[in-house]
This record gives structure tokens, sequence and C-alpha cells, in this order.
């Protein structure tokens, strides 16, 4: 049985969805692609602390997020991340723990929130390298990986913030390596894809 989604996680998206999507105005395209049922690993590239909203208002499926372990050592944002299914990453070591508690929840056909790049990008790099969580568990418990690629500000009535979601494709058939080097090259081609078309 999946798990159930926490009360506050759904509370945020009936309440500060709307508002969101009116102060940002983001353009989302191609959320059909994220399937209504199954384990899937939504993962892409990393910008800016709302990125997981974006993804939050496009399905009304739960997305547990891995975000890391510094925000539930913060009394001030402790609460909102254990109350909205995050799982604590320690991106310092190899935590274990945490991998174990993400296939958990895809083994029993939920779904994972993952940022490759392990940090907000803030240097002038397009995209940074992938860390090899996301594709290692997708092969562990055989779930779609759903790609996405972000672009564009975080500003009031945004006119060129997008999420762009690619098809999802299985990573079994390759190896880790191979399955990392596809993975980026999605992520890369959808943000270049919302740059050409915001032009």
């Amino acid at each position: 049985m999946m798990n159930k989604m926490p009360i506050l996680y759904r509370l945020g998206r009936i309440i500060l969805g709307p508002i969101f999507k009116l102060y940002y105005n983001p353009t989302i395209i191609g959320k059909e692609f994220i399937p209504k049922d199954g384990s899937i690993i939504i993962a892409g590239n990393h910008k800016h602390l709302y990125d997981q909203c974006l993804t939050i208002i496009a399905t009304k499926r739960f997305i547990n997020y891995m975000a890391k372990k510094e925000y539930f050592d913060n009394k001030k944002t402790a609460w909102f991340f254990k109350n909205t299914g995050c799982i604590s990453v320690d991106r310092k070591n190899k935590d274990t723990k945490a991998m174990d508690r993400a296939i958990n929840v895809l083994n029993q056909g939920g779904a994972i929130g993952i940022f490759p790049e392990g940090t907000r990008n803030k240097t002038k790099k397009f995209l940074l390298p992938f860390k090899f969580g996301a594709v290692s568990m997708a092969m562990k418990t055989d779930s779609y990986v759903v790609p996405f690629g972000i672009t564009g500000d975080y500003k009031f009535r945004s006119k060129n913030l997008t999420i762009r979601y690619g098809k999802p494709f299985k990573v079994n058939n390759m190896n880790l390596e191979d399955a990392n080097k596809k993975l980026y090259s999605e992520v890369e081609k959808l943000m270049k894809t919302n740059i050409n078309s915001n032009n």
C-alpha cells in the first residue's frame, strides 16, 4: 500500500498552489507525462528553493522529495519538511538510510522527487554533474524516471518561468553510467527546448 499524503502537503497544494501560480505565473508543459500511478522518480535540474513547488502543482500525486539534512536540523524549517513527507539526506556522507526510505516508497508504488545535481546550481554552468542516486534507485525498483527541465526567473508574474517534463523511461537495461548520461541528456534537452521556445 502506498504511503499516505500528509495533511500539510495536501493543504499546501490546495491553498498555496493557486497563490504560487498567480504570483509566479509558471508555464507547465508535458505534465501528462507524469504517470498517474506506479513507482516513479521525478528528476531534473535545481535552480531555486521553490523548484519542487512546480511539480507539486503539476500533479495530484504525492511526491516524497529528497531534501538536504540541514533543513531538518534547522528548527525554523524542520517542522515543514518533516510534515510534508520529505526524506532527509546527508549530502556529506553516503546516506544509506535515506536511500532505503526512498526505495521503500518506490516499492510501494509511490513517487520520489529528486534533484540529481545534489544542490542548487548557483554557478554559471548550464547544468552541474549528476549524482547517481536517481538512476540507482530506478534500477533497484524498476521505476520509471520522469525527467524535467526548469528555466526562467522566479519573479512576480514571470514571463519565462517554465518547467517541461519529458517522456518517462526505464533504465534497467543500462549500466549506471549510461543511465546517468541519458538522464542528464534528457534534462539538458528539456532546458534547451524551454529557452528556445521563450526566445
